[in-house]
C-alpha cells in the first residue's frame, strides 16, 4: 500500500562526521515531515566505496541524535521500505540498470581516463561543451566481457534523451536545461557498483520519497534523475534546492577551510623549527611521504590528525562539522536555531526558536534563494544568551556532554555534580562550554602539573619594587593562608585572612587577589579569587603558591 503522507530523506555518505550543511539539509528534511505530520528517511549512501570512512556511519548517526533529529526509518530503526544502506541493495539495483539495457534505454563503454580526457581536451579546443559520444550500435553483452577480458572498464551509460528539461522546483522556480547541456551519464561504474543517480533514483521510488530538499549543488543532477525516473516508470518527488552555505568572505565553508588553517601554521612551525617533520607526521600517523605530499596540498588529512596538529601548534581549528561545534562546547539546540535561519525565514523579525516551535512554522516556500552566510559572530552571540537563559539543570547536562567529548579536559576528572554545578556558577556569562574551561581549567589540574604563563609572572610577580611587589605579597600571605585551619578553608575564611591582610600593607584588594590568582591559576584570568582558592583546597593552593615563587625566583635570578 502507498504511503500518502509526505515523506522527505536525508541522504548522507559515510565519509566522516557531518558537515554543517549537511546537519542544514537534515534539519529542513526533518521540519517538513514533523510540520506535515510525515515521515522522516534516513539513508546511507555507501556505494563509492573509495570515500567510506569505517565508523564514519555511527560518527554520522551521533550526530544527528545530538542534534535532536530522530528519523523515523533507517538502518539502525528499520521501515517497511529497506535496506536503508545502498551497499544492501546492490541486487535491486542490477534490476533496474537490466531493465534499461534491455529496453535500449542504457548501454555499455569501454573508454580507459586517458581516452575520455582526450576526448575532453578536444571539447576545450573546440570551444564547446563536452558530450560523451554516443555509438551508433550499442555494444553487446558479448562485446562488454570481451572488454573485461581484455582488462577495459566497463561501465553501463544512460542514454539522455535529446530534448530539453524543466525542473519545477519549491524555491527556484522552473529551472530549464537545454539537451546539449545533458549527455550520457555513466550509472554503473567498472566495479560493477552503482553511481549516486542510479542508486538515488531508485531509492527514493522504493522508499516513497515525496520531497526532495537538497543543496543547490545538486541542481545539475535533477534533470538527469527525472530521464532516469521517466526510463523506469517511476514517478518525480517534489524538488526543492536549498541555497549553499558560504563563510561570511564569500568562499564555500568545507573541511578544507581547517586542512588549509592547519597546514599554513604547520609550515610556519616547521620553518621555525617550533616542529619537526617527523614528529608532526607521526602526529598526523602518516608516513613522511603522505605528510609531504600533505604539505603539498595533494591530498587532505582527516578532522582527527588536523585536530591532533593543531593542538600540537596551539591553532583552534575553524569550526565546520557538527562535531566540532559540540566539542567547542555549544548547545545543540542553538546550532538547530541558527542553522534554521541560514536560508529560511518565517516572514517576521522573530530568531530565537526550540525545535517543536520550527517544526511548527516551518515552510519550504520560505527558503530563500540566496546563499546564505555563516556569521559565527551571530552563532556566539545566540549562545551566549542561551546560556544565560538556561536553567541550572540544562547547564549540568551540556557540561557534561562537553566533557565526554573533551575527556582531556582537566575537568573531565569532575565526578561531584555539586562542585561542576559550583564552577558553571563561578563560570557565568559564558559563551561556549569551552570558556567554562578556560576560566576554570587550571584549578583541576595536578598541583606539579600547573604550567605558568612567564609574561603573566614577569608582569605580576616581578615587576615593581618591596614590599608592593607582587612576588613579595605572596610570600607573606603564603604564611598568613597557612594559619587558617583545614577543617575550616572556607571562602568566608579565604576571604577575611586576604582583606585583613591587604588591609594591614594598605594595599587595594586588586594587588593582592591578582598575584595570588596567578599563583594558583598560572594566569592572570579566573572566576573569583576566593571561591577559586577554596575549590583547589589548602593543600593545592599552598603547594600553588610554592612553585610560583619557586618558578618566578629563577626568572629573577
Amino acid at each position: 500500500m502507498t504511503d500518502t503522507r509526505v515523506r522527505t530523506r536525508f541522504a548522507p555518505s559515510p565519509t566522516g562526521y557531518l558537515h554543517v550543511g549537511g546537519a542544514r539539509t537534515a534539519l529542513f528534511n526533518y521540519l517538513l515531515a514533523r510540520q506535515t505530520n510525515g515521515v522522516f528517511v534516513l539513508r546511507v549512501e555507501d556505494t563509492d566505496r573509495s570515500r567510506n570512512v569505517a565508523g564514519a556511519e555511527q560518527k554520522l548517526l551521533d550526530d544527528l541524535r545530538w542534534l535532536g533529529l530522530q528519523w523515523d526509518e533507517g538502518p539502525d530503526v528499520g521501515g517497511n521500505h529497506g535496506p536503508y544502506r545502498q551497499s544492501e541493495r546492490l541486487t535491486r539495483y542490477e534490476e533496474c540498470y537490466r531493465t534499461l539495457l534491455d529496453q535500449g534505454a542504457a548501454y555499455y563503454a569501454f573508454d580507459t581516463v586517458d581516452e575520455l580526457d582526450a576526448l575532453r581536451r578536444d571539447a576545450e579546443r573546440r570551444k564547446a561543451n563536452f558530450r560523451y559520444p554516443r555509438p551508433t550500435t550499442f555494444p553487446s553483452e558479448r562485446d562488454a566481457q570481451r572488454a573485461r577480458d581484455e582488462g577495459r572498464p566497463v561501465v553501463v551509460r544512460f542514454k539522455m534523451p535529446a530534448r530539453e528539461f524543466r525542473v519545477p522546483d519549491v524555491i527556484l522556480g522552473e529551472v530549464a536545461f537545454e539537451a546539449d547541456a545533458l549527455d550520457d551519464f555513466v550509472i554503473v561504474k567498472s566495479d560493477g557498483w552503482p553511481t549516486y543517480h542510479c542508486a538515488v533514483v531508485i531509492d527514493d521510488e522504493d522508499m516513497q520519497i515525496t520531497h526532495v530538499l537538497r543543496g543547490q549543488e545538486h541542481l545539475m543532477n535533477t534533470p538527469r534523475h527525472m530521464a532516469l525516473q521517466e526510463a523506469l516508470g517511476y514517478r518525480t518527488p517534489v524538488y526543492a534546492h536549498l541555497p549553499i552555505i558560504l563563510n561570511m568572505d564569500g568562499s564555500k565553508m568545507g573541511k578544507r577551510d581547517k586542512d588549509k588553517a592547519v597546514r599554513a601554521t604547520i609550515k610556519e612551525a616547521l620553518a621555525a623549527e617550533r616542529i619537526e617533520s617527523a614528529s608532526a607526521a607521526q602526529l598526523a600517523r602518516c608516513s613522511s611521504d603522505e605528510f609531504a605530499g600533505w604539505l603539498k596540498k595533494k591530498s587532505q588529512l582527516d578532522s582527527e590528525a588536523l585536530g591532533r596538529l593543531g593542538q600540537a601548534v596551539g591553532i583552534e581549528l575553524p569550526e565546520v562539522q557538527v562535531h566540532d561545534f559540540r566539542a567547542s562546547g555549544y548547545l545543540p539546540e542553538v546550532l538547530v536555531n541558527f542553522l534554521a535561519l541560514l536560508g529560511w525565514s518565517a516572514g517576521d523579525d522573530r530568531e530565537r526558536y526550540t525545535l517543536d516551535e520550527l517544526c511548527t512554522a516551518f515552510r519550504p516556500e520560505r527558503i530563500g534563494r540566496t546563499n546564505a552566510r555563516f556569521d559565527r559572530d551571530k552563532l556566539l552571540s545566540f549562545s551566549t544568551t542561551a546560556l544565560a537563559d538556561a536553567a541550572a539543570p540544562r547547564l549540568l547536562d551540556g557540561m557534561r556532554d562537553y566533557l565526554v567529548v573533551n575527556p582531556e579536559s582537566p575537568l573531565a576528572g569532575i565526578q561531584d555534580e555539586s562542585t561542576l554545578s559550583k564552577v558553571l556558577e563561578l563560570t557565568a556569562g559564558m559563551r561556549t562550554f569551552r570558556d567554562v574551561e578556560t576560566k576554570a581549567g587550571a584549578m583541576f589540574v595536578d598541583d606539579d602539573a600547573l604550567q605558568f604563563d612567564t609574561a603573566a609572572v614577569r608582569k605580576v610577580l616581578l615587576k615593581g619594587t618591596a614590599p608592593a611587589r607582587g612576588l613579595d605579597v605572596l610570600e607573606a600571605l603564603r604564611a598568613e593562608l597557612a594559619r587558617i585551619d583545614a577543617t575550616g578553608w572556607t571562602v568566608a575564611a579565604i576571604e577575611r585572612v586576604v582583606r585583613e591582610f591587604a588591609e594591614g600593607r594598605g594595599l587595594g584588594l586588586g594587588k593582592v587577589a591578582q598575584p595570588l590568582r596567578v599563583a594558583v591559576t598560572g594566569a592572570t584570568i579566573s572566576p573569583a579569587i576566593f571561591e577559586t582558592l577554596a575549590l583547589i583546597g589548602m593543600n593545592g593552593t599552598l603547594r600553588r603558591i610554592d612553585r610560583a615563587i619557586e618558578h618566578a625566583q629563577s626568572l629573577d635570578a
